[in-house]
Order: C-alpha cells, then structure tokens, then sequence
C-alpha cells in the first residue's frame, strides 16, 4: 500500500488534533510523488482533503495565496440563482445528497469539489429519460451576485443524467459575480448522446472552482465542450470515465485570459473499459499584462482498457508581452494492447507572417488580428451544435480581441 494511503487512514492518525493530521497529510503530499495518476484521492469526506499548500501537483499552478476563499470551510455560504428552459419531458428537480449518491455519482477529488457537495443546500438533478430525443437545447443559467460589497459565498452541485439511448444538448451558462465552488456530475446511459456545453462568462472579480464529473455508459458518446472567458480566478477540473466498453468522450474548450485573469483547465480521462475512445482538444489565447492560464491533461489507460483510441492536443496563442500560458500533457499506458495513443501540446505567440500576408492584401492590422483569431477557435466553437451560441461566442472573443492596443503588440 503506498505510503499516502496508509497516512490517510485514520487508525495511524489516531489522537492528533486537527491541525496535526491536516499538517502531516500535506507534508506527506510534498514529499512523495504519486505512483500514478489514478491513485489520487477520491473521496465525499471533506476530511480527506486538507487544505493545499501549492506544493502538491495538482495545485502547483493555482494561486492560493487568492485563491483561498474558494477553499476554506465556511458552510454559511448560499447558492447560484438559477433558471432554466426544459423541452417537454426533461425535468429539473431538487434531490438530497444522499438520493445523488445513490444515482452512481462519482466522488470528489480535490477539497473545493468535497467542499461543495458538502455544503451546498440543495443538488439539481436534471433529468433526461431514457429514449427521449430532444430537438430544443437545455438551458441552465446561474447567476452570482454581492452580498453587500462582497461577491457572495455560494456551493453548487448540479446532477445530470440522461438516460439509455436518449439524445440532447444541455448548456450551462454561467454569469454574475461570487465566490463559487461548483461540481456538475454528468451520468451518461448506455446508448445515450449527449453534449454538455459550460460557459463561463462571469464578472471580472469572480472565483470559481468547478469540477465535472462525467461517466460514460456503454457505447455512449458525450461530447464536453468548456468555454471560459470571465472571472478573476476560474478553475475548471473535467474527469470522465466510462461505465462499459464502446464509450466515445470528447473534451473540447476554449478560453481567452485577458490582464490579471487566471483561467486554469485540468481533464483526467481514466481509460479502465475496452475498446473506448477520447479526444481532447483545448484552445486558448492570452493578451495583457500578468495574464495567465494553465492546461494540464492526464489521460490513463489501465491494463484492463484493451483496444483504447485516445489523443489530446492543446493549443496556446500569446498576443502581447506579459502574458503566460503553461500546457503539461501527460500520458499512462498500462497495456500494449491499443488502438492508439498520443499528445501534442504548442504555445507561440501571433504569427507576424500571416499579419504581413493579410496586410498586404488591403486588410487593416486589427482586422486581420481578428480574422486570425477566429479562425484559431472556429473549429472547436462550430462543433458547439446550438447557432446562436456559435455566433454569441465569436463575438464574445472579438469583444476580447478589442482590448489589444498597438502599443503592446506581441
């Protein structure tokens, strides 16, 4: 049994206050490296995750020393307004913590999502039945506001599950400011298709802790589309697994960290059932001073996982001095027995060759910045099947795209 794991068991953490197991735990977690990927901590025991001194992988690139309102234990908080629009046959109801549990949820696996399934007040659970085919998109929308001068405190834990062979595209939008820590827990039938888009669009001085869970029936596909441009500090953490074999799961996203955001995207794909596939596919750009974002992408393959097709790519465009994109693709492979399996990773800055190209045909600097751009995200944002969300979010990049001034060209 590795050490961490023997650490973590209460018998040999016996008569310790508090704060001594809390210390011990995170020192151990500094000092020895995990064997693997899948051997990380999953657990609803807000116990079994203390709080992050940025010395563990996981947290490394976060900034805690901001980031921390998110992470502490205050279980005064409230939760998001919501409102939604559902076609005929999808429901949205409130269920217990106990009744998610007993729906196949998977378990938390870091503090803020332990944090959020322990306190939020009430779960969402929007339920898709089985065979239903829906032609309307799913609309959820959250909303953050202050509480006095302060962005309030909020938990949230949204259930989804769509049931066998049943097929429909939900968005979650996401608006307003707080201090969020979040878990979407997606449950995928076997046959089902389904597509789960999240925008993240919230106010400037917004922190959210997000992670999504997602479970992939047999012979299901579900694609995972993250769109983040607002927020000071969001932090998005997608993990799929697969229920049975046959299991098909894209993760696509795209994000824009204009100056003094910080907009960090980690996806696990855990590979245990045979013959699935994933993709995963993430696009950002960067411009402003102290702009920051992080993609880190871990995809296991267990020795049970015969006959996986996996890749993951990331892609990072920087547009002006100051700027930082930091990208860690990382790859397990337990069996030889695969299909295949690879990973790319690029950050460069605007390529002045193309500008001088589009500039030399009549077309101004700022426009052509634009038309570069847009053509950098446009593959992933048309793979969004709703139009208007299409076209709301090449705006929104344009609007984003605007803030470049010429005098702080990269």
């Amino acid at each position: 049994m590795p050490l961490l794991e023997k650490a973590s068991r209460p018998a040999e953490l016996a008569g310790l206050p508090a704060a001594a197991v809390d210390h011990a735990r995170a020192a151990l977690a500094a000092v020895v490296p995990e064997q693997s990927r899948g051997q990380r901590t999953r657990s609803f025991d807000v116990a079994d995750f203390p709080m992050p001194t940025g010395r563990e992988e996981q947290w490394q690139f976060t900034p805690l020393d901001r980031f921390g309102a998110v992470l502490r234990d205050t279980p005064s908080g409230t939760h998001l307004a919501v409102d939604s629009e559902l076609p005929q046959g999808v429901t949205m109801t409130t269920i217990t913590r106990e009744q998610a549990r007993k729906l196949g949820i998977p378990a938390p696996q870091d503090r803020a999502a332990a944090l959020a399934m322990a306190h939020a007040e009430r779960v969402l659970h929007l339920s898709i039945p089985a065979d239903t085919v829906t032609a309307d998109t799913i609309r959820v929308r959250f909303v953050g506001s202050l509480r006095g001068s302060q962005p309030e405190r909020v938990w949230s834990h949204l259930v989804v599950s769509a049931g066998r062979h049943s097929k429909a595209v939900v968005v979650l939008e996401h608006e307003g400011t707080a201090r969020c820590s979040q878990v979407v827990s997606t449950l995928v039938g076997d046959g089902a298709d389904l597509t789960v888009v999240s925008v993240q669009e919230w106010d400037e001085d917004t922190m959210h802790a997000a992670e999504h869970d997602v479970v992939v029936g047999r012979d299901a596909h579900v694609r995972h589309v993250a769109v983040t441009l607002g927020g000071r500090i969001v932090r998005v953490n997608t993990n799929i697994t697969y229920a049975g074999p046959g299991g098909n799961a894209e993760a696509v996203g795209v994000y824009f960290a204009d100056a003094g955001q910080h907009l960090e995207h980690r996806l696990f794909v855990d590979h245990s059932e045979p013959n699935c596939r994933s993709h995963v596919e993430y696009k950002g750009a960067l411009q402003g001073q102290s702009a920051r974002s992080v993609w880190v992408g871990d995809v296991l393959i267990r020795a049970s996982a015969e006959g996986t097709d996996t890749y993951e790519l990331n892609r990072n465009l920087v547009l002006t001095e100051g700027a930082r994109a930091d990208s860690v693709p990382n790859l397990e492979i337990e069996t030889g027995q695969i299909i295949g399996a690879g990973h790319a990773s690029a950050t460069g800055r605007f390529d002045d060759e193309q500008l001088f190209y589009l500039q030399a045909r009549g077309i101004r600097e700022d426009d052509a910045r634009r038309l570069v751009v847009r053509g950098f995200f446009a593959d992933i944002i048309n793979r969004i099947p709703v139009a208007e969300l299409q076209g709301h979010l090449i705006q929104a990049v344009e609007r984003e795209l605007g803030a470049v001034t010429e005098e702080n060209p990269a």
